[in-house]
């Protein structure tokens, strides 16, 4: 068919949805990402020569750049339509060089949407490739080699082969590895409570000690809780204050990056690739029969909370429509522009609010689903009006003993009718209504209860919490959680147990070694630095030479320093307590890339290698000879099979108990239940009470 103008794009679902608004003069291919890149064999940076970088073409896309070249020729005009961040403006100039087409040339187009409207809207205003743009990730792309491919040299000949370190990668490792410091560290502290039950008439509800003798006081032991309970004497308390008042609650901004994936992970259980992953299938485009390919959400990768006006309208609109006048904010919320922040996009929302969740539901796959309904969710409710809580204070005092009751009603849903925030520990704010009461009363105690406590250690990052802790920091950006995350994880420096990061020991020695010899490579502020500065060359304020030979010249002498410092760590072989099945040399236990396994001593001569397992004390229900064993899935999810695979091949998610349901004889395996464990069958709808 022929056409006069080619756009090229990075993705084939972008594609087909573009093409479709555009018609039957414009012909949209893909690039597949990008197509020109620094070689992964060398260096590939002259650093003699303005630290000018060889790039070459990707490996692969020779075709593909052939067929480039071949439509390109036959077009009128060729648009750029990468994605409108730093990367996208990157893969445009190198479209440019590759295809000889002009830099000065009006052919960049960039859209924070894919419907019909804005790509439309974005062909009438094609603009020039954005250098400043382009020089912002080329600085970037060049330091991390610089990083990357001068210390990773230096962990292969000092730890082992395979390691590596990044100026963010090692940054997000010593966040990790400091933590778990941290933890070793903490000495537990007791402390003591007192929480009572109490009745006004035949109304109960539940109050805790708040002072002593007048003041706040602080319980550190037994003793000190038993004073208190002596000077009580008495079941009759005197209600000595009531403080009514109403609270609101503002609801949460619309999401940007971070909090997406940050919100993704504690409420739909979603790690930080796949959100990502999930998002960009969003963007680019879901058929929705048809009506065919539609772009569903804005573009994924913003550190920004504005939103368009038009949006604001729709939404308004929609609440108006379906929940009332009363629902709608009046002046929607602004949000504060971060100070790291560079609001280059809006926020992360529904490209329309109309197409609720439920009517495109059976157009999307669950994943998509359930992360589309966050995004939408959280932005409707971003522009409704607050909730509001009416709350009771309610003091209650015997012998200048004081107790505190809290209590709150919900008493306007506002934004609440359609989103409620995640939390890092899972917990939501309950109502608790408290008796109408008026000071000068008398309330009884029915029981009192001190309870011994234990100051706790801070927590291990999960995936959310250290986002979050990066972003804070001002290290990376929108673009780099997930890849960060990820590298730290495939390196096998950390690993999540029970959803929560903690350091290997490859990662502490790797953190350990990156720390001593290049500690501006790790240290957080001098990161968010290198970031703030990044952005600068992005503002066409700073020269992206000048920002990498200030890096780089002092740290080619520690470079030096290191090479001749560093002393040769070997992590000895563990033995194993067993000998090879294969030659009957002694197994050792080896560190790998994916943790310990068992190997044979005798290597290279013998390679017997031997998964390391962990027996769980039953039997395989299925052959009835094996032992049930926990094994690990690619993704890091334990799961459970017999030992005999692949003779047997029973697997189960769950962990099976050794005992078979009463009702149909299949075996009982373990769940996690909402406030402990629980029994259940495999088979049949069977439970047993949960285990706290």
């Amino acid at each position: 068919m022929a056409y006069k103008y080619l756009v090229i794009v990075e993705s084939p679902a972008k594609a087909k949805t573009i093409e479709k608004y555009l018609g039957r003069n414009y012909k949209v291919v893909a690039s597949l990402g990008h197509i020109r890149d620094l070689p992964k064999s060398r260096m590939a940076i002259d650093t003699e020569n303005d630290y000018q970088p060889d790039y070459i073409s990707i490996r692969g896309k020779g075709p593909l750049i052939k067929e480039l070249k071949k439509y390109a020729k036959k077009a009128d005009k060729v648009y750029l339509a990468a994605d409108p961040d730093r990367e996208g403006e990157a893969i445009a100039w190198h479209l440019c060089y590759l295809l000889g087409l002009d830099t000065q040339d009006k052919n960049r187009v960039v859209f924070n949407e894919i419907t019909k409207e804005a790509v439309k809207g974005a062909f009438k205003e094609p603009r020039t490739i954005n250098m400043d743009l382009v020089d912002a990730q080329q600085a970037r792309r060049i330091l991390d080699r610089l990083v990357g491919y001068t210390i990773s040299p230096i962990l292969w000949k000092k730890v082992k082969k395979g390691l590596s370190a990044g100026r963010v990668q090692s940054t997000a490792l010593k966040l990790v590895c400091d933590r778990e410091q941290e933890i070793k560290a903490f000495k537990p502290e007791e402390y003591w409570t007192i929480d009572g039950n109490f009745k006004k008439g035949t109304k109960k509800f539940k109050a805790s000690f708040y002072k002593l003798n007048g003041k706040k006081a602080s319980l550190k032991d037994a003793q000190a809780a038993q004073q208190v309970l002596q000077q009580l004497d008495g079941d009759e308390f005197d209600v000595v204050k009531v403080s009514k008042k109403e609270r609101k609650r503002n609801p949460s901004l619309p999401f940007t990056t971070s909090s997406m994936q940050q919100e993704a992970a504690r409420k739909i259980n979603f790690k930080t690739r796949k959100t990502m992953m999930i998002a960009q299938q969003l963007y680019e485009g879901i058929s929705l029969g048809r009506g065919g390919s539609v772009g569903l959400i804005t573009y994924m990768r913003t550190d920004s909370t504005r939103i368009a006006d038009s949006a604001k309208k729709d939404v308004h609109q929609y609440i108006t429509d379906t929940f009332g006048e009363n629902f709608a904010n009046a002046a929607p919320r602004k949000g504060k522009k971060a100070e790291n922040a560079q609001d280059a996009h809006e926020a992360i929302r529904p490209s329309s609010v109309f197409r609720t969740p439920e009517e495109i539901k059976q157009y999307l796959s669950k994943d998509q689903f359930k992360l589309y309904q966050l995004i939408w969710s959280r932005f409707v409710a971003s522009q409704m009006k607050p909730a509001v809580f009416d709350t009771m204070t309610v003091d209650l005092e015997r012998n200048q003993v004081l107790f505190r009751a809290n209590g709150q009603k919900l008493k306007f849903a506002g934004y609440q009718k359609v989103y409620i925030e995640g939390t890092d520990n899972g917990k939501t704010e309950k109502e608790n209504m408290l008796p109408e009461m008026e000071k000068g009363d008398t309330v009884k105690s029915v029981d009192i209860e001190p309870k011994q406590h234990f100051t706790q250690p801070p927590a291990r990052f999960s995936e959310a919490t250290l986002i979050r802790t990066l972003e804070e920091n001002g290290v990376g950006r929108p673009s780099t959680y997930a890849p960060t995350i990820d590298t730290i994880q495939r390196r096998y420096y950390v690993k999540l147990q029970s959803k929560r990061f903690e350091p290997t020991e490859l990662g502490e020695i790797v953190n350990q070694m990156v720390s001593d010899f290049f500690p501006q490579i790790v240290d957080v502020h001098f990161t968010a630095e290198m970031e703030k500065d990044l952005d600068e060359v992005e503002a066409g304020k700073e020269d992206w030479v000048k920002v990498i030979d200030e890096f780089y010249k002092p740290f080619e002498k520690t470079v030096a320093i290191a090479e001749e410092k560093m002393e040769k760590i070997q992590i000895k072989d563990e033995p194993a307590g067993f000998d090879c099945d294969v030659c009957g040399h002694p197994m050792v236990i080896k560190m790998g890339r994916y943790g310990k396994f068992y190997a044979c001593s005798n290597f290279p001569e013998c390679r017997n290698t031997k998964a390391i397992v962990k027996e769980i004390g039953v039997t395989c229900p299925t052959c009835g000879k094996g032992q049930v064993i926990e094994r690990k899935s690619k993704k890091g999810r334990i799961f459970y099979g017999c030992d005999r695979y692949p003779e047997c091949e029973f697997i189960s998610w769950d962990k099976p108990i050794g005992r078979n349901c009463p009702k149909c004889d299949h075996y009982l395996v373990e769940k996690k239940a909402k406030g402990g464990k629980q029994v259940v069958c495999s088979n049949c709808e069977y439970k047993e009470a949960v285990q706290k």
